[in-house]
């Protein structure tokens, strides 16, 4: 019997995204976790709440009741705010099951087309069979989307690899693990920055990545809008010269976005670039 599709989130102060996240997989996933710190913590010792009105929400969204809530206690003080990340996307792929595809996503990202996602991982089912002889990691494209402005959407100019899939949860760094990447041509809408300010700067103070962000990263974001985006670039907020540029998006409506995405040559990976790197990492990883 193959396995299931298990769809995790980390549900925390951004929680009311997962209004956004959850409809682009709820109708292919088997079933889907939600994990929860039982005490309301940030990975920084943070707090935060969850309002009474988006558990209402779920419940009624939930028609299919695939919804499972795992809570528990995420936070360790001794553990810096990484440790404490992989420590509970581990806690949470072992409740999601080995044997499964275990797929974490986070509330912020939105894929555009998870069907084929998940169409392209039953490919590989055979690594579902023996998990912890052959690992393997499944990665889809960001487009990272970057700051709202009055008329639009700011998002950064070239689409970036990111990890959401693994039939080993033996994570190193956020969803990395040790083990063969499989490229697949899918994009996922990442609302990483495109927040209010003070949103992103509590953000900065509680997530994994709180010790390396650029402390001139903010200024920036501050000052580049929609009529001088183009002067800027170097964008990225640990090392800027990896988002060289920025785009547009004349729309804040995220249908509208994906639509524009899925038409766009240039922000999909051609299958002769996808072939490449697929065959790059099968003999990287072919004696291992």
């Amino acid at each position: 019997m193959k396995g299931k599709i298990q769809v995790g989130y980390l549900v925390s102060y951004d929680y009311e995204l997962l209004k956004n996240a959850l409809p682009t997989t709820y109708k292919d996933a088997d079933t889907i976790f939600l994990a929860i710190d039982i005490n309301r913590n940030t990975w920084n010792g943070g707090s935060f709440t969850i309002d009474d009105s988006f558990f209402e929400w779920l419940n009624a969204f939930d028609v299919d009741k695939k919804v499972v809530i795992y809570e528990d206690d995420f936070y360790v003080p001794s553990l810096t705010t990484m440790e404490c990340e992989i420590r509970e996307r581990k806690m949470l792929s072992e409740k999601m099951g080995i044997g499964n595809w275990l797929i974490q996503i986070d509330c912020d990202e939105y894929f555009v087309d998870f069907k084929k996602f998940v169409s392209d991982l039953r490919k590989y089912d055979s690594y579902l069979e023996s998990p912890l002889k052959k690992t393997i990691q499944v990665a889809a494209y960001w487009i990272i989307l970057y700051k709202y402005t009055p008329n639009g959407i700011l998002y950064v100019d070239k689409p970036a690899k990111a990890i959401f899939a693994t039939n080993n949860p033996e994570y190193i760094v956020g969803r990395r693990v040790k083990g063969q990447v499989i490229y697949t041509n899918n994009i996922v809408l990442h609302e990483s920055l495109s927040r209010s300010e003070e949103e992103l700067r509590f953000k900065f103070e509680n997530w994994g990545h709180n010790k390396e962000t650029n402390k001139e990263f903010l200024n920036k974001w501050i000052a580049i809008n929609e009529n001088n985006y183009k002067e800027y670039k170097d964008l990225y907020y640990i090392e800027p010269e990896r988002w060289k540029k920025l785009g547009y998006f004349p729309t804040k409506d995220m249908t509208a976005i994906k639509n524009i995405v899925e038409k766009s040559r240039r922000l999909n990976m051609s299958e002769a670039k996808l072939a490449y790197k697929n065959s790059e990492q099968w003999f990287k990883f072919l004696l291992k």
